[in-house]
């Protein structure tokens, strides 16, 4: 059976029209997006999300952030499909992300790195219950 992974397509690759550009780096690899949908996360659902984070010093950035416009989120599937969007993603510092990665390509600082993706299942299971 095919593994699922949450991404989210962040504001800042949406406000410069890169969703389509994203998901089909996906689907060339193979995935399948099971499900597909434009939010806007509101502040409880956005510190619901990132909890993980709260206690750390970027917390109120990250809300803040993913706050500040439309984002797309998607559930992807496929064989290995956690540790194989890890690689398609890149490193979270655009700066130390290779090229070919889609926050090597088209990320811009730490905060607006134009992707998350779930690091687990455990993630994505506490993740998609947030935005689905």
């Amino acid at each position: 059976m095919a593994e699922q992974t949450l991404i989210i397509v962040k504001p800042d690759a949406v406000k410069r029209n890169l969703v389509e550009q994203i998901l089909s780096r996906f689907e060339k690899k193979g995935f399948t997006i099971s499900k597909k949908k434009t939010l806007n996360f509101t502040k409880e659902m956005a510190k619901e999300f990132y909890s993980a984070h709260s206690a750390k010093p970027f917390f109120d950035e990250l809300v803040s952030f993913i706050t500040s416009g439309e984002v797309v989120v998607a559930i992807i599937e496929r064989d290995d499909a956690v540790s194989l969007t890890r690689e398609i993603i890149g490193n979270t510092n655009p700066k130390e992300a290779s090229s070919g990665t889609i926050r090597g390509d088209f990320g811009i600082s730490i905060t607006e790195n134009s992707i998350h993706a779930s690091d687990s299942s455990e993630s994505f299971d506490k993740e998609v219950n947030v935005v689905f």
